[in-house]
């Protein structure tokens, strides 16, 4: 039998690989369980972060789960909305259901405005609903979702792995991302592409055809070398290919490898029409990369623009090309920008954001149920 401070201690160091270091193959029922995809990416990452807080101050009590059907009487916290809209059928009435509803609106699209109206049909049967930006807590007013029923907590970052780097650091990552000397590193790292293939048709949410015009127009002036991670990226490597842009595709698997390609870049560019976070914003703040991007998501939230990045309107590649060669071609912004953005993430690390979830969301929902952490 696993002694009970050798159970804690596996779920504290590394909640990640549940706990087959010790010998358990699963644990059932955690009061806390958050619903994770089967796929190693974005949302698995967000919920070993939370899990991980939160059991640094209450051992055991969180754990990810990517087999909601059997999780009962605990507070079942679906990752994203759309993991929800495919699991509510099969949940069971004594959970208290806690989802995070990212990004989307009915004009997205067809299959978009599908799921905001099966949400909104089904809000009675979810108990709390987090939002990461302030845009988005204000549609989801508008839409009639009660105030109490909402939760306005951001995405978080790691700021002990997220951190600027040494000088060596910065020349072996561009050694190990394939940068060339004298070459501008300009970043993105998403998903972009439908599906989890090559990614050749184009989730055009993300702004994948407004990243590759605006890299071109950049490359017209400036010595560009695209760093791409993340899957399905086939739309914008065959758009760079055909524009004789240079890149390096690397896709990740290991999470804590991210903050390494960070380190190889001048510049990261979100250009996307919607979204939730996204998280490469507090990333890029925290390993010291300057950033453009568009209006969207927490980046109003996030970024002071001028002052720790730069905001362009959504599908303004006007903008977002002049704001990057502004700083491209200016050492010392870059530099005062990466200060302040580095000084003003703290707000954002996972052990404050961990914390906001159990506070605000986690520790009354399991006091209705009659449980303590």
């Amino acid at each position: 039998m696993v002694a009970a401070k050798d159970l804690a201690r596996a779920v504290v160091a590394a909640p990640w690989r549940g706990l087959a270091s010790i010998g358990i193959r699963r644990v059932a029922n955690r009061p806390i369980s958050f619903i994770v995809e089967r796929q190693d990416w974005s949302i698995r990452w967000d919920g070993i972060q939370i899990c991980e807080r939160i059991n640094m101050r209450h051992p055991g009590v969180a754990g990810i789960c990517a087999r909601p059907e059997r999780v009962t009487g605990a507070v079942a916290h679906f990752g994203s909305q759309f993991l929800w809209q495919v699991w509510h059928p099969y949940q069971s009435t004594s959970n208290k259901v806690v989802i995070s509803y990212f990004h989307g609106k009915p004009e997205d699209g067809p299959e978009m405005a599908r799921h905001v109206d099966c949400f909104l049909k089904h809000l009675d049967r979810i108990d709390r609903v987090i939002v990461a930006n302030r845009s988005v807590h204000e549609r989801l007013l508008s839409w009639g979702v009660p105030a109490q029923q909402l939760a306005l907590i951001p995405i978080g970052v790691d700021t002990t792995r997220f951190r600027l780097p040494t000088d060596a650091e910065r020349m072996e990552a561009r050694r190990r991302f394939g940068v060339p000397d004298g070459m501008v590193a300009i970043g993105s790292f998403q998903k972009d592409g439908v599906g989890w293939g090559d990614g050749m048709e184009p989730k055009l949410i993300k702004g994948p055809d407004l990243f590759v015009e605006t890299v071109e127009r950049l490359n017209r002036d400036f010595p560009v070398f695209v760093v791409l991670t993340g899957p399905a990226r086939g739309y914008v490597k065959q758009g760079l290919d055909s524009r004789g842009i240079p890149y390096s595709h690397h896709y990740l698997e290991n999470y804590f490898d991210v903050p390494h390609a960070y380190h190889a870049l001048d510049l990261y560019l979100m250009t996307s029409r919607e979204e939730g976070g996204p998280k490469s914003l507090l990333e890029c703040a925290a390993s010291g990369v300057p950033v453009v991007s568009s209006r969207v998501g927490m980046a109003p939230d996030v970024i002071d623009d001028g002052v720790t990045g730069c905001l362009t309107d959504v599908g303004d590649i006007d903008a977002t090309h002049a704001a990057a060669a502004s700083l491209l071609s200016d050492v010392a912004k870059r530099v005062q920008l990466k200060a302040v953005a580095r000084d003003r993430v703290a707000a954002y690390d996972w052990s404050v954001v961990g914390d906001a979830h159990f506070s605000e969301v986690y520790e009354p929902l399991l006091r209705d149920m009659g449980l303590r952490a």
